[in-house]
C-alpha cells in the first residue's frame, strides 16, 4: 500500500500494513482452547464457561445443527441477546461453514418475515418468548424448515435457574414462555445435552460467505451485507494490531453491545476470542445498574460501547464511589462521543477512550484513535493498517478534495464487504473501482486525521447553507445541563428547511430554549444555530442506542401535513 500521511500518527508497535493470516473464523476458538484451556471465556450471571467448555458445547450444537440438515452455505438465523448460546450458536454455525443471519430480537413479526425470507433461511434459533409473541403467528410466511428455541435460564445454575423464570414472567412483556412440542421445532438445551461433540469436518476457505449482516434499516428497508472469511478475520486481525499491550489469556470484555450488530458481533465475540479474553455477556444493553455491577465484579479491562453508554455511566449514582479502575481500554463508535463526556469517563476509571469509525458494509472497524499516541477530540482517528481512506467530491464522486475541505468519505480495504445480497444494482452503486461510497461526509487534516461532519442524508440545507447535525448536537451536548440532543432539518417555506434541536436535559435540570441559543450563538454561526426547540423525556434510538434522526423527522412531516 502507498504511503499517507496517517502513518506517521501510528503509535510504535503498530505496523502500517500487516502480513495477513488466512485464519477462518472457526480457528480462532481453536487457537484459544489450545492456547487458554482451563481460561474462562463466558460469564453470564451464576454461569461461567472455560474455553474448553464452550468449544465442547459449540461442537455439540454444531453436531445437532447438521443432524437438523444445516450444511456448508446454509442459512441459519440467530434471533437473541447477548447469552451464552447466542455465542454458542454463532460459534458452531461458523463451524460448519454455513451462513449466519443475525436478526434484531426487537424487530417486530414484518421485519422479521421480510429479514428472513430475504436472505432465504432455513433453520432459526430464537427465544422462547420471541417464538411466542412474533414467530410462531408468521410461521408459514417464511422458508425457515427447523426452530430451535432457547431460553435465558437454561445456562444457569442454581438457585438462578429456579429464581430467573419468576422474574422475567413479570416483565412487560414477558421474557420468558412456555412452548410446546411440535414437528420442525426443538428446544436449544436438548440438543446439546443429546449430541455428540463429533461435528463433521468442513472445508472452509476465506473467501466463503460467512454472515449475512443485515443493516440497521434506519434508513429505508434493511440489506443484508455479505462478509467473508476474509472480511472478518482480517478485520480482526487488524483491530488486534491497533490495540498494544493487551495480555492474551488475561483480559476480561464486557460485551453490552448485541452480537447481531456487526460492532458487536466482531469487537465483543470474535475479537476477544481471538486473543483468548474471557467475555462477559450483558443481555440487556440499557441495563446500566447491571453494567457497573459487572464492570467492578469482573475486574472488566475492555469496554467496548457507545457514548450514550459511557455517558449513562457517568450519571450514575455514587458512580465515584466504585472502583472502575480496571478498566484499561474503551472503543467507542456509532455516534460522536462529546469531549466532556469522554473526560469525566476516563476519570472515573483511568481507561482510555478509543473514538473510532466503521460501518456494517466493513466488518465494522475502518478507523481509530491511537491508544497510547495523538489523539483528537471528535475525530474518528487514523485508517488501520491495511485500509485506504479518501474524501472526494460529494456529488460526483471525484476527485479527491483538498486536506480540510469537506468530501464523501470512501474506503478501500480487505474489510470491505462482497456486496448486498440480492440487490446488484445498489451494491454497483455503493462499490465503485473496489472503493465503498459511505454516503457520510467528513474531513481530513495534516496529520491524516478524519473528522464526519454528517451524512449526505442528514444534512440540512437552510438559506443555501449546509448545515451539518453532528456538529450542532455535540456543541449542545456539551452544555452542562443538556444529557441527549438530536438535531435534524425541518421542512420551511422560506429558508426550504430550517434547524430544530430535540432535547433531553440532566436530571433534576431546567434550561430554556432562548438560553439554549444563545449559548449556541456562541460557539456557531447564526446559521446554524437551532430555530424550533424541543424538550422531551427521551429520543428514539435503535437496539443499539443510536439516535434515530429519521423517526424525528417523520414525526415533523406529519405534524406539517396535519396542520395543512
Amino acid at each position: 500500500m502507498e504511503s499517507h500521511r496517517w502513518f506517521d500518527q501510528y503509535e510504535e508497535g503498530v505496523p502500517q500494513n500487516i502480513n495477513f493470516e488466512d485464519i477462518p473464523l472457526p480457528s480462532y476458538l481453536e487457537k484459544a482452547v489450545r492456547n487458554y484451556p482451563e481460561s474462562n471465556a463466558i460469564h453470564f450471571l451464576n454461569c461461567t464457561l472455560t474455553y474448553r467448555q464452550l468449544k465442547e458445547e459449540v461442537d455439540r450444537f454444531a453436531t445437532a445443527l447438521a443432524g437438523l440438515g444445516v450444511r456448508k452455505g446454509t442459512r441459519v438465523a440467530v434471533q437473541a441477546p447477548n447469552i451464552p448460546q447466542t455465542a454458542i450458536a454463532f460459534l458452531a454455525i461458523q463451524r460448519l461453514g454455513a451462513h449466519a443471519v443475525m436478526t434484531n430480537p426487537l424487530y417486530m413479526p414484518r421485519e422479521i418475515e421480510h429479514q428472513w425470507n430475504d436472505a432465504e433461511v432455513e433453520v432459526a434459533i430464537t427465544m422462547d418468548f420471541i417464538w411466542d409473541q412474533k414467530v410462531r403467528a408468521i410461521r408459514d410466511k417464511v422458508p425457515v424448515r427447523e426452530f430451535i428455541i432457547a431460553s435465558v435460564p437454561e445456562y444457569l445454575g442454581f438457585p438462578l435457574n429456579l429464581l430467573a423464570p419468576l422474574k422475567l414472567k413479570k416483565t412487560d412483556p414477558p421474557s420468558i414462555a412456555k412452548v410446546k412440542a411440535e414437528p420442525g421445532v426443538h428446544f436449544f438445551r436438548k440438543l446439546v445435552r443429546s449430541a455428540a461433540a463429533a461435528p463433521p469436518q468442513v472445508d472452509i476457505s476465506m473467501d466463503d460467505i460467512a454472515v449475512i449482516q443485515y443493516t440497521g434499516g434506519t434508513t429505508g428497508v434493511s440489506k443484508g451485507a455479505v462478509l467473508t472469511h476474509r472480511n472478518l478475520s482480517y478485520n480482526v486481525q487488524q483491530v488486534r494490531s491497533w490495540f498494544t499491550g493487551l495480555e492474551p489469556g488475561k483480559e476480561v470484555l464486557l460485551a453490552a453491545l448485541p452480537f447481531f450488530h456487526i460492532f458487536g458481533l466482531t469487537v465483543c465475540l470474535t475479537w476477544p476470542v481471538a486473543v483468548g479474553a474471557a467475555i462477559v455477556l450483558q443481555a440487556n444493553p440499557r441495563d446500566i445498574d447491571g453494567m457497573v455491577k459487572r464492570i467492578v465484579k469482573h475486574r472488566v479491562t475492555l469496554f467496548p460501547a457507545l457514548p450514550a453508554l459511557f455517558n449513562a455511566i457517568n450519571q450514575y449514582p455514587n458512580i465515584e464511589n466504585l472502583d472502575l479502575s480496571s478498566v484499561k481500554r474503551c472503543f467507542s463508535g456509532s455516534a460522536p462521543l462529546p469531549e466532556d463526556i469522554q473526560t469525566k469517563f476516563e476519570s472515573l476509571t483511568g481507561a482510555i477512550i478509543v473514538e473510532g469509525y466503521g460501518l456494517t458494509e466493513t466488518s465494522p472497524v475502518v478507523t481509530a484513535n491511537p491508544c497510547m499516541g495523538k489523539r483528537k477530540i471528535g475525530h474518528i482517528g487514523l485508517p488501520i493498517p491495511g485500509t485506504d481512506v479518501r474524501i472526494v467530491d460529494p456529488e460526483g464522486g471525484l476527485p479527491e478534495v483538498p486536506v480540510g475541505e469537506t468530501g464523501e468519505l470512501i474506503i478501500r480495504g480487505p474489510q470491505v464487504m462482497q456486496g448486498y445480497l440480492n440487490r446488484e444494482q445498489e451494491t454497483s452503486n455503493t462499490i465503485r473501482n473496489g472503493w465503498l461510497y459511505t454516503g457520510d461526509l467528513a474531513t481530513m487534516d495534516e496529520e491524516g486525521y478524519f473528522k464526519i461532519v454528517g451524512r449526505k442524508k442528514d444534512m440540512i440545507i437552510a438559506s443555501g447553507y449546509n448545515i451539518y447535525p453532528d456538529e450542532i448536537d455535540r456543541v449542545l451536548m456539551a452544555h452542562e445541563k443538556v444529557f441527549e440532543s438530536c438535531t435534524i432539518g425541518v421542512p420551511d417555506q422560506k429558508r426550504g428547511e430550517t434547524v430544530k434541536a430535540f432535547i433531553v436535559l440532566q436530571p433534576g435540570e431546567t434550561v430554556t430554549a432562548e438560553e439554549l441559543k444563545k449559548y449556541c450563538s456562541k460557539e456557531m454561526a447564526a446559521y446554524k444555530v437551532p430555530r424550533q426547540w424541543e424538550f422531551r423525556e427521551d429520543l428514539p434510538k435503535s437496539a443499539m442506542m443510536k439516535l434515530l434522526r429519521r423517526e424525528l423527522r417523520d414525526e415533523e412531516i406529519a405534524k406539517q401535513q396535519a396542520d395543512a
